[in-house]
Formats: C-alpha cells, structure tokens, sequence
C-alpha cells in the first residue's frame, strides 16, 4: 500500500507566499535568495551550487522547509539512435510521468512537457489517452521538469531553447495550471524564458484557446488537428463530438486577430493509412486553412499496442500529400520522430503502473 499519498509536500521556490515566510523567519537578505534562484533557473546549477548562494548558516533551515524539486527521476532512457532522452519523474503521490529532451543535430535543444498525468481527451492514436487515467500536475511539478532536465543537459554544455507543452495531457484541461507555469517560465525573476520559444498543443478547444491568445499572446499555439473532415475527425478525437471543426477555425481567426500579423498557428497532421491521406482530404485541408497563417506539420504515425487498427501511410504518400500542400502555398513540413527506440515519440508516452497505482490511493484515501 502506498503511504506517499497521505505526505503533504514541502513548499517550493515558486510558492513565493512561503518563501518570504522562511526568508523573514531566517533574517535572509532579499538578494540571497535572487541569487539562489538565478543559479538553478537561468544557469542551470545543481542544488548545492544554488544553495550555496545562501549564508552557510541559513542553507540547511531553509531546505528543511523549502524544496527546490516537487518531483523525483525515477528513470533516464538515452535513445541509442537518436538524440532523444526519456526523463521518468514520479510525483508526491507515487503517479509517474514522462518528458522527453530532443537534441535537434542544428545544435537547438527541444524539452516536451507533461501537464497532466495521462489524458481525458482519449484521442485513438495516442498512447496516453488509453491510460484511464487524467489528473493535473501544479504549476510547480510542470516546471520542475524543465528545472532537472536544465541540470542534466548542463553538463553537456546545453540548455533548453525551445519548450513544447506536446507531452502527457491536454494543457487546456489544467488552464490555470498552464497559465501560472506561463508566468513563471517568462518571469524575468526566475527562468526568463522567451515566449516565442514555447509552444502549447491543443487537441482543440475554442473558448481556451482564445482566452489563452488574450492572456498570453507572443506565446505559439499548434492545434492536433489531423483531419479537416468532421466525421473523420470523430472517429480518432472524441472531443470533436463537441467542438466542431467550424467552431475550431473561429477560434484560430479569433486568435489571428488578437495576436496581428506575426501569428501563424502550427497545424499539426498525423497521417493515418486510408483514412486521412487521400488528395481529397488534402483538397479538404487546403480548404479549411484559407485565409489563416498556418504552418502544417504532417506526423507520420508511431504504433502503439491499443490502436492495432491505425497504420502510418507509408513516405510516398506523406510526401505526395506534402506537395499537394505546397502547391496550394501551405508551408509544409514532415516532421521526423526522435525517440521511438524508447516509445518517447509522438503519442507513444504511457505509463501502465499508473493505473495500478491511482487504485491504490483510491483504496488509501477511502
């Protein structure tokens, strides 16, 4: 039985509330306590060197009631034929979550992100929607992946350029969460991380994703769109039941409208055999997109062991319905999955013991 589940977890450096209760309690000078959190946000420092930054007497009292971490690694698999690496992190309650870093061979380094603990959006052809499981990580344990993640590529003198929010969950669906992690990330007080490096995907919801334009408009957006026929769309994302492609691409003009000419949302398209890469669904697609400054990004499809049904269309297809794209003056491109050596790629992140272990706290907490 799982005992984790009843530990209240310490404060962090980004509850600012009761850092500045510790800070007075200790007689820290305001400046310490910048410096610490410059050594671990923006220089990428391990936690001896940040606490270092504390007088000697002060560092062991304050981390007796601050934690620089809300998560634990668990596990790093190390991809043996590409530049990706698979982060396993376990929370205060047990539940285990997935990022994963892409070493892009121009040099960029890519940190994809989990916002929640699996997903209730369920879309067929991800790994991650087939969990039964859906609960939102704080603001603090989505930050603390890009915190360790920073601390292990340091020490190959990289950092994180660009984050994506394309791991575990659908970011809309812990919005506020989101939101606070936004804040925090393009604080200049801790990471001073640029907006326009971010990108939040959405499988596609409207009302958040003009919210999210108004409250955060230098920050990208990519929607999971993967079919601009509704009917086709429902068969693989249960949520288009509900928000209809029409009401998706008012969103987008919405958003196009808020943001002004440098916005182009990123489209993304998985291709899936017979069933959405025939010239008619790229005549569809090429329809849908008109008048919107949009960048597709076509995904060829990784297997996963729930969806036996799905199968990728193979490179002459995906590259047929490239050009066709092009033609009509789309920027397109085909994106190439890192990570598959150790299922870290598009929609293949999943944690089995997860289901076993929310059975557990729910005996616990009963």
């Amino acid at each position: 039985m799982l005992t984790v589940a009843n530990v209240i977890p310490k404060p962090t450096l980004f509850d600012e509330q009761a850092v500045q209760k510790v800070r007075r309690e200790l007689k820290l000078d305001p400046q310490h306590l910048r410096r610490l959190r410059t050594v671990l946000l923006k220089h990428r420092g391990q936690d001896e060197a940040a606490l270092a930054e504390l007088p000697e007497g002060a560092r062991e009292p304050f981390a007796q009631h601050i934690a620089l971490h809300s998560l634990s690694l668990h596990k790093r698999c190390d991809s043996q034929q590409d530049g990706a690496t698979k982060l396993l992190f376990r929370t205060c309650t047990g539940l285990l979550i997935e990022s994963v870093i892409l070493r892009i061979a121009s040099g960029r380094t890519t940190l994809c992100v989990s916002s929640q603990v699996g997903c209730a959006a369920a879309c067929d052809f991800c790994a991650t929607g087939k969990m039964g499981v859906a609960q939102n990580l704080t603001a603090e344990e989505i930050l603390d992946q890009v915190v360790q993640a920073n601390q292990l590529l340091a020490a190959e003198d990289r950092r994180i350029r660009n984050l994506v929010f394309m791991g575990m969950g659908e970011p809309f669906h812990n919005e506020q969460q989101l939101y606070h992690t936004l804040d925090l990330l393009t604080s200049a007080e801790y990471f001073n991380h640029s907006p326009r490096r971010v990108l939040v995907s959405t499988v596609g919801i409207p009302d958040a994703m003009v919210r999210f334009a108004y409250k955060f408009p230098k920050v990208n957006l990519a929607l999971s769109l993967h079919s601009a026929r509704q009917d086709t769309r429902e068969r693989i994302i249960p949520l288009a039941k509900k928000y209809s492609l029409e009401q998706l691409r008012d969103a987008l003009m919405e958003r196009q409208k808020i943001q002004g000419t440098e916005s182009t949302v990123m489209i993304e398209y998985l291709m899936l055999a017979s069933l959405n890469d025939s010239p008619d669904d790229a005549a569809a697609l090429i329809a849908w997109l008109d008048g919107l400054r949009a960048h597709v990004n076509l995904i060829p499809c990784n297997p996963i062991d729930d969806a036996p049904h799905l199968t990728g269309s193979d490179r002459e297809t995906i590259e047929h319905f490239s050009g066709l794209l092009k033609q009509a003056r789309l920027t397109t491109t085909i994106r190439y999955s890192l990570g598959a050596d150790v299922a870290a790629a598009c929609g293949q992140l999943v944690q089995e013991k997860n289901r076993e272990i929310v059975k557990q706290l729910k005996v616990i907490q009963a």
